[in-house]
């Protein structure tokens, strides 16, 4: 039987310099029991796979000939691990000393929870506000369209975003950030891991509803620090896909969870937003050539959607 403690996955996609700093960091961290890190470069074309292998000789490598998207690699990496914790660790962010030796001993002290996510800091040391509730048919509404932006919607959205919690102690959650979170290896793989569904986005939403649902706890601990260069791991990535693959993730959320009638509801949603889009570009200053630059750009990205 392997003695690993910790399987740290770390999945990278033409991420090299903010990946350096990742396994620095980790590499930097004194630790109790034995770890091991795993990296799954998904087809990067930066050498962030070389540079792996050749500054970090000691961290197992996975390369995939393709971008197999945020889900499926990092069930891929955790089908390797032989730890009996497997931290699931975004490349664009910095473990701070101790912080996975002490998500691990929470989980090792209390085995009704599942989960376990440290406090996530920027580089200024602020505390990133992280948590959320789980999605209500009424976020897409607010997300999406002004709805949010004033009474009662804005109360709802505080409501939701955890907006009464500071971050600054320790405490049950429902959905933790997914840039560093634990689980137990045995209970995440027989679960299925991520949903490949959710390719980029709400599949660690999923995954805690998942574990809700089944009756187990999730702890957001505020003892363990780990830095986040918020969303630089998803920054390659380009707006426009980047956008296409989140309403296509979220559509695929809501379908799953809450059936079919929630799918049609986001459609109407959508339909909604780019209402709003519509009326402000034709309403705005711009000049004659760009507002018709715009409409057509925004019909184009409404017709990928319903292709979706």
């Amino acid at each position: 039987m392997s003695d690993v403690h910790i399987s740290i996955v770390v999945l990278s996609w033409n991420t090299r310099e903010i990946l350096r700093a990742c396994l620095a960091s980790l590499e930097r961290d004194t630790h109790l029991e034995p770890r091991e890190i795993i990296v799954v470069d998904n087809g990067s074309v930066d050498d962030s796979a070389r540079m792996v292998a050749h500054d970090f000789p000691s961290v197992r490598l996975v390369c995939n000939a393709e971008n197999r998207l945020y889900a499926e690699a990092n069930n891929q990496g955790s089908r390797a691990a032989r730890g009996r914790y497997v931290c699931l660790l975004n490349s664009d962010t910095e473990v701070r000393p101790g912080a996975l030796d002490r998500l691990a001993g929470f989980l090792d002290s209390d085995n009704e929870y599942a989960a376990v996510a440290p406090k996530l800091v920027n580089t200024d040391g602020t505390v990133q506000r992280a948590c959320r509730r789980f999605p209500s048919v009424f976020e897409p509404l607010l997300e999406s369209t002004s709805l949010g932006t004033f009474p009662p919607g804005s109360w709802l959205s505080w409501w939701l975003t955890m907006g009464d919690f500071d971050h600054q102690h320790s405490r049950d959650v429902s959905q933790p950030p997914g840039a560093c979170l634990m689980l137990r290896t045995a209970e995440y793989l027989a679960m299925g891991g991520l949903d490949p569904r959710l390719s980029l986005f709400f599949n660690d939403v999923d995954l805690c509803l998942r574990l809700w649902r089944k009756g187990r706890r999730i702890r957001y601990l505020a003892e363990a620090e780990v830095l986040h260069h918020q969303g630089s791991s998803t920054r390659v990535h380009t707006a426009r896909h980047r956008n296409l693959l989140w309403i296509q993730n979220r559509t695929t959320y809501y379908r799953k969870n809450y059936g079919r009638l929630a799918e049609r509801w986001l459609r109407a949603v959508l339909r909604l937003w780019a209402l709003e889009c519509n009326l402000r570009i034709r309403l705005g200053a711009r000049e004659a050539n760009a507002k018709q630059k715009a409409l057509a750009e925004l019909d184009g990205f409404l017709r990928e959607c319903a292709r979706a």
